[in-house]
């Protein structure tokens, strides 16, 4: 089943008061990056955003593909408008390990294309390349069991001195 609810707080990734905020969850299904990018299409034209579609589209299409491979069982999708008419996606999964470049301790800040011949690998390379800025952090445990990681990602208009980070 698939809900989709406005996010009533604004969660430590983002630094700035949301304008809107939607959580999707979605099942452990091959189709749920497709059910993001929907629901996606259809926030961004209910607030005005038209503008970002194609590119949070792929954004959040990779965010939510790499959950579902690298994760089992379901992934969330936030959405959140910001300052700006900027936006922010967020992709939660219950797999802690946070994958290099969007963990501190990568080295460069942008991760290498993946070789031609290679089957997949391209999915943050993506994100890195046509996201604004992006990062991510892992989830504690904590009373009712949340964990896992949440990566994020950013676009818009240009923040003034904002470049890529991940945190």
């Amino acid at each position: 089943m698939v809900t989709v609810s406005p996010s009533p707080s604004s969660p430590p990734e983002c630094e700035a008061e949301p304008t809107w905020a939607y959580a999707l969850q979605l099942p452990h299904d091959p189709r749920a990056a497709r059910i993001a990018r929907v629901t996606l299409r259809a926030v961004l034209a209910g607030h005005g955003l038209t503008r970002l579609v194609e590119s949070a589209e792929l954004l959040a299409s990779e965010l939510v593909t790499n959950a579902y491979r690298h994760s089992v069982g379901p992934s969330a999708l936030r959405l959140r408008g910001l300052a700006g008419g900027r936006l922010r996606v967020g992709v939660w999964d219950a797999d802690p390990h946070i994958p290099p470049p969007f963990d501190r301790r990568s080295g460069p800040p942008r991760p290498a294309p993946a070789p031609v011949e290679a089957d997949g690998g391209r999915g943050l390379f993506l994100v890195c390349h046509y996201a604004d800025a992006w990062g991510g952090y892992r989830l504690g445990d904590d009373l009712f069991g949340a964990r896992g990681k949440l990566l994020w990602c950013e676009l818009g208009e240009p923040a003034a001195g904002r470049a890529a980070v991940a945190v």
